[in-house]
């Protein structure tokens, strides 16, 4: 990616020479007849973060930014004027047939030697960077008992327990009567289980359970699992309260305490920065994004590849758009075909539930200036940094 920045006051970024729009940089937007250090002057006022034209564009011409396509100008649009959502009409989806795959894989760039953090090493092997009780649930219904203690844990133990960092309510939306042997059911119940061994949880997660629910605790907690420390009463049933709200409240608490007190022993130790594994999400993504935090992102996780470490870079809705230049940096084939599959299981969710992919952006997302799905793409993929894509994790 270039960046191309006038400095001057009033201010815009282009990113590439060949970019017809460009982002107002200044703080609250610019009002008509702001005139840029380049000659650019507008022709109306434009919000902050949100796109000018640079030249006349004229109706059915792409629009382009980060050097790419982002939509067909639905009017002529004037030199200096405000380039809107209702303007462009978005490209088709790049076709999944016909992407380019493995065409432009990096090098792989030398490795980082002698890296280390200070993390929590765990006895099944894995390691943590912070030491949190975590509480998980197997149904919603026990979410409103369990976020008022989770906040007089918080309150009232964690001061006891320096070496604690925090106490964290797991929560879902099944309910008690879902179908948990219906088709893909297994992936919510497995994604509940292992978040439950999160190596930051130090393999101390309690769980709460209504008791009458289909999903079990033991479907959650397996006694035969090494990353979780089932020595000490790990299981609390609201229905097994004889008294009460405030009685359940009190006898989770101490469950809580039990685990707490074991939590505080632990202590950080050096492991090589190889250790780390780096989940990738979005922050809340505006027209400014894809050329602050996301590059920033995709820098570091440039880094800790090649220390050694493993990041993972998700959000399918997010990369349809841009697909093909991941698939051209896919390590190999196999790879690249992984990503195919993930953005066909997309095409044919949105096709199941009569909606397309205009469903995203947000609001939030337009009104600080992507006006499609296609310019979001294209500024979230660069959390991915710049190396080969080398797997897919599906769900």
């Amino acid at each position: 990616m270039q960046l191309i920045e006038h400095s001057e006051s009033p201010r815009y970024v282009r990113l590439h020479d060949d970019d017809n729009v460009v982002v107002v940089v200044n703080d609250g937007g610019l009002g008509e007849g702001a005139r840029f250090a380049d000659g650019l002057t507008l022709v109306e006022g434009v919000p902050q973060s949100h796109k000018v034209a640079t030249v006349t564009i004229a109706k059915g011409d792409a629009v382009r930014r980060y050097g790419q396509i982002i939509g067909y100008a639905l009017e002529d649009l004037r030199q200096g004027s405000w380039v809107q959502e209702s303007q462009l009409a978005m490209p088709a989806a790049p076709e999944l047939d016909s992407l380019p795959r493995c065409d432009a894989v990096p090098a792989a760039l030398p490795p980082l030697e002698g890296f280390t953090f200070e993390g929590y090493r765990n006895a099944d092997g894995t390691v943590g960077t912070r030491n949190i009780l975590g509480i998980t649930t197997t149904v919603q219904c026990v979410t409103g008992v369990l976020d008022h203690t989770v906040k007089r844990i918080r309150e009232e133990l964690l001061p006891k327990y320096p070496n604690v960092d925090d106490v964290v309510a797991l929560t879902h939306s099944y309910g008690c009567g879902v179908a948990i042997n219906a088709r893909d059911a297994y992936i919510p119940i497995r994604t509940v289980r292992n978040l439950a061994r999160n190596p930051n949880l130090g393999g101390e997660a309690l769980v709460i359970s209504l008791g009458c629910e289909k999903l079990q605790a033991e479907q959650v907690m397996h006694e035969n699992d090494p990353s979780v420390d089932l020595s000490d009463p790990w299981l609390y049933r609201l229905q097994d309260a004889k008294l009460g709200f405030v009685e359940m409240v009190e006898q989770i608490m101490e469950l809580a305490e039990t685990r707490l007190k074991k939590l505080d022993q632990r202590r950080r130790e050096t492991v090589p920065a190889s250790e780390l594994i780096l989940g990738m999400q979005c922050g809340g993504s505006d027209a400014f994004s894809g050329i602050t935090a996301n590059p920033a992102l995709g820098y570091a996780s440039d880094l800790l590849v090649r220390a050694g470490a493993t990041v993972l870079f998700s959000e399918v809705t997010e990369v349809r758009d841009a697909i093909y230049m991941l698939t051209s940096r896919a390590e190999t084939p196999e790879v690249a075909d992984a990503l195919v599959r993930e953005m066909d299981w997309y095409d044919r969710y949105l096709q199941q539930g009569a909606a397309d992919r205009s469903a995203n952006t947000t609001p939030g997302n337009k009104k600080g200036g992507l006006s499609n799905i296609v310019e979001k793409s294209l500024g979230s993929i660069v959390k991915s940094g710049s190396g080969a894509i080398q797997g897919v994790v599906g769900p």
